[in-house]
């Protein structure tokens, strides 16, 4: 009686907890998705807004990295014209003339022009306050010398008034040949700070122009106090200082996040002919904060609509028992319409419907496991029905279906085809001789070879017939096909297989080459016919030989084979 009870009870409990519940548990799970799925959206939103902000920032800070380049190319420039006048004037009296009258007003960014001797001393310049200097301990001096090309310096401070620049030298040499001086001026960093007024005034955004030390040399109007700064003592830059500075590439990107715990997006970008580069940071947070409140939103609308849909379900709950069955019959029809990967999956179906469902898999896997064994064993037979075991090359059926392929293809791009004709010399005698049991050893052998070769030269190897080879050239012009012909009559001599009826007293082969480039005037047999003739003419002419005849086309449109070589 206990047990009976017992029994009676848990069946209570199965119909409390059984179709109801679970029903309603699985409009959950299909709604649940949905909600998801919007939150899902929203985080795409984020992540596309900050990309496009990155984008577009990035696009900015391209075209402020080309207004520096013209800056320091109009720099360059000054200095070329002022260094070839140096080195054409022959004195240094008339060149100092010449720079002094020729500072440009368009270029308020060049503060000053100077001469340097040799020695490093300021012979003259556009402010007197600097003649006499001596810049020969100066780095960027040195390194103008030594390379002779046009030097851009990290950021200094000016003698004799300690004031903040960067240096521009060209060395007369550039012109002359002969180390005597060198041009240089004086860059206002005021000025290339202002052409970096576009990158300014941004929530979250900080953009700044460094030396190759990573001393901050320009920054837009709201980061001035950067300016001489090192990048590693922003608290925004820090993280990416180092590898911004040591990248060898001359544009990159990354993503970190800082230690203030925002996520930032950096883009840097190298001044073209400098070791200076432009650094963009991005704030991620403050860019797609609106996009964050968002979805803080759909997370409580989830939860409003996972209760719903809980209600909902418990009403709904007797009509959606259909639902297992029409999944059972949807997997039947699918069965009889040949789809054999149809499954249904157990653990969506109610403790009633499993038996069912793991029948319906079972025999839709033995189904599936014959179909697989049929393929497999029809794949067998194509490859045994193209395969010749004795030299293990394709056989003739399997070249002609490979010769269709590379003629089609030739033909759509353009491309040269050629094709070796194979023949063993002889080989007649040899099975005379020496037994078919040592013939077969033979063929075996120079199927070997030919295989090799063929790996080699991205070429395709097939046994033709009895003692007849071939070797298939895709994009091999006639030249490089006599060529590989040579290398493969080469090969059968090294195999030094005996054969005393020879006049060579080992085995040779006879070798016909042709190339074409097929065309709707050509046909693959054309190419087998050329080839063929060329063997006969290599035999013809005493055998292990190598024999070019070439395709040509007529006027009406055939294909005539003529002997090329």
């Amino acid at each position: 009686m206990a047990n009976i009870s017992f029994n009676r009870k848990r069946a209570k409990l199965k119909q409390v907890l059984g179709i109801r519940a679970r029903l309603a548990l699985l409009a959950v799970i299909l709604v649940t998705p949905l909600m998801f799925e919007r939150v899902r959206s929203l985080e795409d939103t984020r992540a596309k807004q900050i990309a496009q902000a990155a984008a577009e920032f990035t696009t900015i800070a391209r075209h402020s990295a080309d207004a520096q380049r013209e800056v320091i190319s109009s720099v360059e420039t000054i200095l070329k014209s002022e260094a070839f006048i140096r080195a054409s004037a022959g004195g240094i009296s008339k060149s100092c003339d010449v720079l002094r009258a020729s500072l440009p007003s368009n270029l308020p960014w060049i503060r000053t022009l100077l001469i340097a001797g040799q020695d490093g001393r300021i012979q003259c310049a556009t402010n007197n306050m600097y003649v006499g200097l001596d810049l020969s301990d100066r780095p960027y001096f040195q390194q103008a010398q030594e390379t002779g090309r046009f030097v851009l310096s990290d950021f200094i401070l000016s003698r004799p008034v300690p004031s903040p620049t960067v240096m521009a030298v060209y060395p007369v040499s550039a012109f002359s040949g002969v180390a005597d001086a060198v041009v240089l001026a004086t860059v206002n960093l005021d000025w290339m700070s202002k052409v970096m007024s576009n990158l300014g005034g941004r929530a979250g955004i900080t953009a700044v122009l460094v030396d190759s030390a990573g001393t901050v040399l320009a920054a837009p109007a709201d980061q001035h106090s950067a300016i001489g700064r090192p990048l590693d003592n922003m608290p925004l830059m820090s993280a990416i200082a180092d590898k911004a500075l040591r990248s060898d590439q001359d544009e990159g990107s990354l993503s970190f996040l800082a230690a203030d715990g925002s996520r930032r997006a950096v883009s840097y970008i190298r001044i073209a002919g400098t070791n200076a580069r432009l650094i963009a940071s991005i704030d991620e947070d403050k860019v797609s904060a609106a996009v964050s409140r968002d979805i803080r939103t759909a997370y409580l609308q989830l939860a409003f609509v996972v209760l719903f849909v809980l209600l909902g379900a418990l009403i709904a709950a007797e009509k959606l028992v259909i639902k297992p069955i029409e999944m059972l019959a949807d997997m039947a029809k699918r069965l009889g319409e040949g789809d054999l990967s149809a499954r249904a999956a157990r653990n969506r179906l109610p403790a009633e419907f499993v038996p069912l469902a793991r029948a319906f898999n079972a025999m839709a896997a033995q189904l599936s496991q014959r179909e697989r064994e049929l393929i497999a064993s029809n794949d067998r037979l194509t490859v045994m029905a193209s395969i010749d075991m004795l030299s293990g090359l394709a056989n003739r059926r399997g070249f002609q279906s490979r010769l269709d392929f590379e003629w089609m293809r030739a033909q759509q791009y353009g491309s040269d085809l050629a094709l070796l004709m194979i023949d063993v010399d002889h080989f007649k005698l040899f099975n005379d001789t020496y037994g078919h049991l040592e013939g077969d050893s033979c063929l075996t052998r120079l199927g070997e070879s030919l295989s090799g070769i063929a790996a080699d030269t991205m070429g395709f190897a097939a046994r033709y017939g009895g003692e007849e080879f071939c070797l298939l050239l895709p994009n091999t012009d006639v030249t490089r096909a006599v060529e590989i012909g040579e290398q493969a009559r080469a090969a059968v001599l090294k195999l030094c297989l005996p054969h005393i009826t020879s006049a060579h007293m080992i085995v040779t082969v006879s070798i016909g080459v042709a190339a074409t480039k097929p065309n709707e005037t050509l046909r693959p047999g054309d190419l087998i016919e050329a080839a063929d003739a060329a063997l006969y003419a290599a035999k013809h002419r005493g055998r292990n030989k190598v024999v070019e005849h070439g395709i040509l086309v007529i006027d009406n449109g055939a294909a005539e084979i003529a002997m090329a070589g």
